[in-house]
C-alpha cells in the first residue's frame, strides 16, 4: 500500500550563494508576504515556521520581515489581501490552503509564490503539472481526494459497524468538493452511506452539529481545509459529546483529543517553504525553476 501524507514539488537547488549571504552583502532586507484564508497562526505554529526561518539564517527585522495578511475564514476577502501583498511588492508569498494561492495567483505572474498546504493543486488549477510546477507557482500538497478514499477505509476497518458516515467539508472551497465525490465513489464501493454536512464559514458549524444530531450517523468524517482546521478543537469536542468515532485528516486533530487522522501535520508542513524559496534562487527572482515530485509517507495518528 503506498501511503501518501503531500505531494512535495521541491525548487531546483541553482543558487550561486544562499538568500541569507546575498542579504547580508547587500545589506536588503527581503519581505515576505503570508497569505491565509483561515485565522492568523497560532503562536506554536508560528514558531515553528520562525524556526526554520532561522536555520536558514533568516532572522525577522535583521534580514527578512513578513506581512502577513489572514481573511478570518471570509474567502471573499482573499483578493484585497493578496492585491495588497503585491502593492507592498513583497519578495514571496507564502500562501496556505487552496483559496489563498488561488488568489495570489490571480493577483500576481511576477512574484514567487510558495503554496503550502493547498489541495489538490492539478484540479484546483494552481499548477497543470505536478512534476513541473509553471510560471510563479510552486510548493507542496498534502491533501488529495485519493487520502479522503484511504480515510474512510480505515475509519470502517477500525470501526466495521460503521454504516452511515456524516461528512463535514467547506462548500466554499473547490478542494473539498471533488474530495467529497471521491468520498462518494468510495463510500459506495465500502458499502457505507454517506450524508453531506456543508459549511461555508464559522457561523455555520452550529446548524451543521444540529443537523448530525438528527441524522444520528455511526461515525464523523472530517475533509480538510483551513476553515476545517481551524474549528477543530469545536469538531473534536462535539464528536466526544456525542460519542461518534472519527476519522480526521491531520495530525493536529488527534493532538486536540480526535480519535485518529491519517496524514501529516501542520507543523511539519510550514518547516519546508524557507527552504524551498532558498534554494530556488541565489537572489529572489518570478522565476520558478525546474521542480520534482517527491512522495512523503503518511501517518495514522490515534
Amino acid at each position: 500500500m503506498k501511503r501518501r501524507a503531500f505531494i512535495f514539488l521541491a525548487t531546483g537547488a541553482t543558487a550561486a550563494r544562499p538568500l541569507a549571504v546575498f542579504a547580508q552583502q547587500t545589506g536588503k532586507i527581503f519581505r515576505v508576504g503570508v497569505l491565509n484564508a483561515g485565522v492568523e497562526t497560532p503562536k506554536p505554529l508560528a514558531d515553528v515556521s520562525r524556526d526554520a526561518f532561522e536555520k536558514l539564517g533568516w532572522f525577522e527585522g535583521k534580514n527578512i520581515t513578513f506581512e502577513r495578511r489572514y481573511a478570518e475564514n471570509h474567502p471573499d476577502r482573499l483578493p484585497d489581501l493578496a492585491a495588497e501583498l503585491v502593492g507592498l511588492k513583497v519578495d514571496l508569498i507564502m500562501a496556505g490552503g487552496t483559496l489563498a494561492p488561488l488568489a495570489a495567483k490571480r493577483a500576481t505572474t511576477t512574484i514567487p509564490i510558495v503554496m503550502t498546504t493547498a489541495g489538490g493543486p492539478v484540479g484546483s488549477g494552481l499548477v497543470s503539472n505536478l512534476a513541473r510546477p509553471e510560471a510563479n507557482v510552486t510548493g507542496l500538497s498534502f491533501m488529495s481526494p485519493d487520502l479522503d478514499r484511504k480515510r474512510l477505509q480505515l475509519l470502517k476497518e477500525v470501526v466495521p459497524r460503521v454504516a452511515r458516515v456524516a461528512v463535514l467539508w467547506d462548500a466554499a472551497n473547490p478542494y473539498p468538493a471533488r474530495a467529497f465525490k471521491e468520498t462518494q465513489r468510495a463510500a459506495t464501493a465500502l458499502g457505507t452511506e454517506v450524508h453531506s454536512l456543508e459549511v461555508r464559514g464559522p457561523g455555520d458549524f452550529a446548524g451543521a452539529f444540529d443537523a448530525m444530531e438528527r441524522l444520528q450517523p455511526d461515525a464523523l468524517f472530517a475533509i480538510g481545509d483551513p476553515l476545517i482546521s481551524d474549528s477543530r478543537r469545536q469538531i473534536v469536542d462535539f464528536a466526544s459529546t456525542q460519542r461518534l468515532p472519527a476519522m480526521y485528516p491531520l495530525r493536529e486533530y488527534v493532538e486536540a483529543g480526535g480519535l485518529m487522522s491519517y496524514g501529516n501535520s501542520i507543523s511539519n508542513m510550514v518547516r519546508v517553504p524557507p527552504d524551498m524559496w532558498t534554494k530556488s534562487s541565489g537572489v529572489p527572482s518570478p522565476r520558478i525553476c525546474r521542480s520534482s515530485s517527491r512522495l512523503r509517507s503518511s501517518s495514522l495518528s490515534t
